[in-house]
């Protein structure tokens, strides 16, 4: 029986090696787009934590200043619970995003920049990555970073008598939960926490 012809084999070595190559070749890139898109979720998840984070401390400091005008006597407190129409702290804010986002090993550019979004105050946020996307066979990738961006809103979750007289005690329901304050004879340590009279979320 006559043998397979050597020049059959010797054509199908350059084939295998060229198809090896392909394959290794689309394995690599495949890679490299999998650390990419690693790094942008690493860099959204760090904009979402330091949006979130700059939401939930000027909401602290909300409930203060809450606090503060109702023991000063003043009658505009309730309006308070609607927001206040001078703008939400920026500056505390922005040390919040920053914290949260160095724990996600990500910096925030320019800081927590106060805006809106459906109807309601909150802070954006953008961030880029303290890491790069790492070496790869496409160039550039060694020093290339991820950037994303973030926005969380405050929105208020009380609900009183609109004819309500901010002198005399008002029956707030935050969501149904009752919270009852008495301006003639308020504690600041009265309030509840920050959290029961407004809620933080992420913009959609």
């Amino acid at each position: 029986m006559a043998g397979r012809p050597r020049g059959d084999r010797g054509s199908t070595l350059p084939i295998y090696i060229w198809l090896t190559t392909i394959l290794l070749f689309v394995a690599l890139a495949f890679f490299a787009f999998a650390q990419a898109a690693s790094a942008r979720n690493g860099a959204q998840s760090a904009a979402d934590a330091a949006a979130l984070a700059a939401a939930q401390e000027a909401r602290e400091v909300l409930l203060l200043d809450l606090g503060d005008a109702i023991d000063a006597g003043n009658k505009d407190w309730l309006d308070w619970l609607d927001l206040p129409a001078g703008g939400l702290p920026a500056e505390e804010a922005t040390i919040a995003a920053q914290e949260l986002a160095a724990a996600n090993n990500s910096t925030v550019q320019g800081g927590a920049v106060a805006t809106e979004a459906g109807g309601f105050p909150g802070f954006e946020v953008e961030v880029r990555t303290d890491y790069t996307v790492g070496d790869s066979i496409i160039p550039g990738t060694e020093s290339m970073t991820a950037v994303a961006q973030a926005t969380a809103v405050i929105q208020p979750r009380c609900d009183f008598d609109v004819n309500a007289d901010p002198a005399k005690p008002v029956a707030l329901d935050c969501d149904g939960q009752p919270v009852d304050i008495d301006p003639g004879n308020f504690d600041p340590d009265d309030l509840p926490d920050a959290s029961v009279m407004f809620s933080v979320r992420l913009a959609q």
